[in-house]
């Protein structure tokens, strides 16, 4: 029997969709998860001597190719000279031709973080005395286009397929074995593969282009995907793309030989699926930890195995969602309610799965509580979240229609089997009816001889009349069991709680992936304050060779390692100079906000003479800023400046830079 898809269920379909799509479109370019934290030369500086190379520094570690870093003279020409080159730590650099002559120079990077993300920028500096230039690099962006577009969708359609996939597998072996035979339940589980095989190998093809050029006509061009196998990312997809052909023969089993097989042979095979379909299904949940944000940063050792735990607990859970729906609406073999219960037990411990991995992740991409409203990923994070306790509430009414439905469930039995009866003991009453009474001799005789006459055709005709009466029967059972499901108070009302789930889950998957494409709270954070510290550390070096410059600050970030730990602080010592100096220290949260700690205090300290440390414990002025006068500097030279944080009863941090004083 037919079945179709209500005006109001089709129309928020839609809408969900169209949501989807806008949130997919209005990602953008996916953010850098690698910041420039330096250069030499700096952004904007004039130098008088030209450089004989150019070195960046990040604040994570970057994987680079031959044409990473460039830079331009003003007319557009290259003057660097061989490869960009790993200098120290997260620093890299590129050899430039001797001589080059006075003007603005264009340096222009292309890197991919350590996460996977293409990261790209441009600044000047000039030689001698700025001069106009042809170059337009400046301000560049990566990943975007019609690529990036492209690249965005593919991982939206990777998470989908992964969780259809896994969850819907989950859902046929540890709910309901008998929906291994419904076809709706088939197709779902069949799609989920095919949607993650093609936007694997979608990325696959668009990686290249998507961290390089940003190109369609490089989609295809077999050196840039040559380049890709050889990274992390590329390796993942690939292990991704042989974990899939497991997972087919897994599927092929699952909805073959195990649906074949009777309750007790599916018992003794349903152990060893079980075994076989978590492995697979951890090792491709491992693609992704081993390639993302889990892979870098703080603790990535129990990071990966978290994430990887994450992502079964959200595929069991909507995965399934997607598998009960679908077996609510489309199956023509109806759901138990013993069924619905056991998903209703799996989806809660797959909820208190996914809020305790999630958790910790967010506190290690985040940091601070400032983190959330600070930025960008705290903004996507918060909006997770809510739908995720939107998602939670639905799933309260679900359980409570889901009890419903099993108290009625023994008196739906009895029904059924009262009018099964009552029927079979009205075809038995028919049936005497047409015996009737016994025939006499001459009726024998007549209907002997009309028997004989046509018992080649009848034989024929009766066996395709019997077929067709009982497909007949079979169309009507299955039409009155589908009036009698639908007719359901309590079976009507979890189909819509779910189907309301399964919308929600939809825009929480689209929100869940402009989150993987942004830039953690932490790693911003983080490089806000070593592009702070950096650019200091030049303002101080340029005070210390300037005895006309008068005065001092440092700025220094600084981390207590406890709950709202992080900060910069900025040390203000004028005139910098031998004998009486005035000071002042703010401290600032990494968004730039006034910082109010419970103690500051500086020490001075002259290694080359062993004098100090001398203590210094500035009055509190006003939020964020401490002062204290008649700083005594006895004589000249580097001198250590040490600062103290203390931000709670037992988390503080000493941090220190040393500049020349006097």
């Amino acid at each position: 029997m037919t079945q179709t898809i209500t005006p109001r269920v089709r129309t928020l379909m839609l809408l969900i969709l169209a949501v989807t799509g806008m949130l997919l479109a209005g990602a953008g370019p996916a953010s850098a998860h690698a910041a420039l934290t330096g250069s030499d030369p700096a952004q904007g500086v004039v130098v008088d001597k030209a450089p004989t190379q150019v070195s960046l520094t990040f604040s994570e570690q970057v994987a680079l190719s031959d044409a990473s870093l460039r830079v331009l003279d003003p007319k557009g020409a290259r003057v660097d000279t061989g490869k960009p080159t790993n200098v120290s730590g997260t620093t890299y650099a590129v050899p430039l031709h001797s001589g080059l002559a006075d003007g603005t120079y264009t340096v222009t990077y292309q890197v991919v973080s350590a996460d996977s993300h293409p990261v790209a920028g441009a600044y000047t500096f000039s030689v001698g005395a700025p001069s106009q230039t042809t170059v337009t690099a400046v301000g560049q962006e990566v990943g975007g286009g019609v690529v990036g577009w492209l690249y965005g969708l593919g991982r939206y359609l990777s998470y989908a397929g992964f969780i259809v996939l896994v969850g819907g597998a989950t859902f046929v072996l540890a709910c309901w074995q008998r929906g291994s035979g419904a076809r709706p339940v088939q197709r779902l589980v069949v799609s989920g593969w095919l949607s993650l095989t093609v936007a694997t190998l979608l990325l696959l093809l668009l990686r290249g282009s998507y961290t390089s050029s940003g190109k369609v006509s490089d989609v295809f061009d077999l050196t840039l995907l040559g380049q890709v196998l050889q990274t992390k990312t590329g390796a993942a997809l690939v292990s991704r793309l042989l974990l899939l052909a497991a997972a087919a023969l897994f599927v092929a089993v699952l909805f073959g030989a195990y649906d074949k097989r009777e309750d007790q042979e599916k018992r003794d095979l349903t152990f060893g699926l079980a075994i076989g379909g978590a492995v697979v299904s951890a090792g491709l949940a491992a693609t992704w930890a081993m390639a993302e944000h889990a892979s870098t940063g703080l603790q990535a050792g129990i990071a990966m195995p978290v994430d990887v735990i994450h992502l079964l607990a959200v595929a069991a859970w909507l995965g399934g969602l997607c598998a009960l729906l679908v077996a609510l609406y489309r199956s023509d073999t109806p759901i138990e309610a013993s069924a619905v219960h056991r998903f209703s037990r799996l989806a809660f411990g797959s909820v208190v799965a996914l809020v305790a991995t999630g958790v910790y992740q967010s506190w290690r991409q985040l940091g601070s509580w400032s983190a959330f409203t600070d930025t960008r990923y705290g903004q996507l994070l918060l909006a997770k979240i809510a739908l995720v306790a939107v998602l939670v509430g639905i799933a309260f009414f679900s359980r409570r229609w889901t009890g419903r439905l099993a108290e009625t469930a023994t008196g739906a039995k009895v029904t059924t089997e009262s009018e099964a009866a009552a029927s079979k003991a009205t075809a038995s009453k028919a049936t005497a009816s047409k015996t009737g009474a016994p025939k006499t001799g001459a009726s024998k005789a007549t209907a002997s001889k009309a028997t004989a006459s046509k018992a080649g055709g009848s034989e024929v005709a009766g066996s395709a009349r019997a077929a067709q009466l009982a497909r007949q029967r079979v169309a009507v059972d299955t039409a009155r069991q589908k009036r009698q499901r639908d007719a359901d108070p309590d079976r009507f009302g979890l189909r819509r709680s779910v189907l309301a789930e399964a919308a929600v889950a939809v825009v929480l998957l689209a929100v869940t992936t402009v989150l993987t494409q942004t830039e953690p709270g932490r790693t911003e954070e983080d490089a806000k304050a070593a592009k702070a510290s950096a650019s200091s550390s030049q303002s101080s070096s340029a005070s210390g060779s300037d005895p006309s410059a008068g005065a001092l600050t440092l700025t220094m970030p600084f981390d207590t390692g406890g709950k709202d730990g992080k900060g910069v602080l900025s040390v203000d010592l004028d005139p910098a100079r031998v004998g009486g100096n005035e000071m002042h220290v703010y401290v600032q949260r990494p968004n730039g906000r006034a910082f109010d700690v419970p103690e500051v205090k500086v020490a001075f300290t002259l290694t080359a003479k062993k004098i100090g440390p001398l203590p210094v414990v500035p009055d509190h002025i006003t939020t964020g800023h401490w002062s204290a006068n008649g700083v005594q500097i006895p004589m000249a030279g580097d001198w250590k400046v040490a600062v103290t944080v203390r931000t709670s009863d037992i988390d503080q941090v000493t941090v220190s830079k040393n500049a020349q004083i006097g």
